[in-house]
């Protein structure tokens, strides 16, 4: 008699390991809050999305993410770890971001730029660039080996020696992508990836933060195209006047009332924002980047 091997029980999913973790984040320029009380998680293997009428503190909250600002209050950790608030530090321990307004090296090369996303995964310093040894040739084929790569999966190995001034603004989009991707990062940030994109560059981008996701990388986005977002995301938070309103499934957030008299500007039953809100100004007052730079005109 033939005794059938029991088919062993199915391995319980694992939860998903949290990557980015804000707790209480507030960021106040002056008696301007721009900012406040935000909590948001992103996990591995998640796209999340924000998103919010013009003025929430969207980019202001990316700004505290990323460690160009110092939040007035709260942490922003990444797997479980602190994060400094010095930009560079945020990126060398593994968060990277695009910008709203592109920030590429216009007079430097497609290739040459994604170099440069590469610097914070490099060991080699000023001695061994000026000596130019066999460790410092090793390392440089290594990282144009990378930042090849990346040119291949974003579609722009073609025109590693064009000028990024001379790229086309679809591609200019995908090209801070791929500069950002060069350091590793283990969450990627982006604000407005699809802003001035006709549909089919839009289509583009959706397709290659989807493909970003599947090689392990998690995503934050800020954008204003709906569309876009409610078929990207796994979730979506909203913020208003600096506070989160609601988050959930896109399905949650576009029945949720609360969120269409955000954008319509009209109250809604139970509405007390007009009581605790701040009062509508700049979102930075004292920093480096103005409002126009921090929001675009848009956020």
């Amino acid at each position: 008699m033939t005794t059938a091997t029991p088919t062993p029980p199915a391995a319980e999913a694992q939860p998903a390991a949290t990557v980015l973790s804000a707790t209480g984040v507030t960021m106040r320029f002056g008696g301007l809050t721009a900012v406040q009380n935000v909590d948001l998680t992103v996990n591995s293997g998640e796209i999340v999305g924000l998103i919010g009428p013009n003025g929430a503190g969207k980019t202001t909250f990316f700004n505290c993410l990323t460690g160009l600002y110092t939040p007035t209050e709260g942490t922003v950790s990444y797997k479980d770890k602190v994060l400094p608030h010095k930009s560079h530090l945020v990126t060398q321990a593994g968060v990277a971001r695009t910008f709203q307004n592109i920030r590429l090296f216009a007079n430097m090369t497609v290739l040459e730029n994604v170099l440069v996303g590469r610097h914070t995964r490099t060991k080699e310093g000023l001695l061994s660039a000026l000596l130019r040894g066999p460790g410092f040739r090793r390392a440089e084929n290594q990282s144009e080996q990378r930042a090849m790569e990346l040119l291949e999966f974003t579609g722009l190995a073609a025109k590693r020696d064009h000028l990024a001034r001379n790229l086309p603004y679809g591609e200019q989009r995908k090209l801070e992508i791929a500069r950002a991707l060069a350091s590793d990062p283990g969450l990627l940030l982006l604000d407005e990836p699809t802003a001035g994109m006709n549909p089919q560059e839009t289509r583009a981008t959706q397709d290659l933060v989807f493909a970003i996701r599947d090689q392990g990388t998690a995503v934050l986005v800020i954008e204003h195209d709906m569309r876009f977002i409610f078929n990207l995301c796994d979730r979506v938070a909203v913020l208003v006047q600096g506070r989160k309103l609601v988050e959930g499934t896109p399905d949650v957030v576009q029945s949720d009332e609360r969120v269409v008299a955000a954008y319509l500007g009209t109250p809604y039953e139970g509405d007390t924002s007009a009581e605790t809100a701040p009062e509508d100004g700049p979102e930075d007052t004292t920093g480096t980047t103005s409002t126009k730079d921090t929001e675009g005109g848009t956020a």
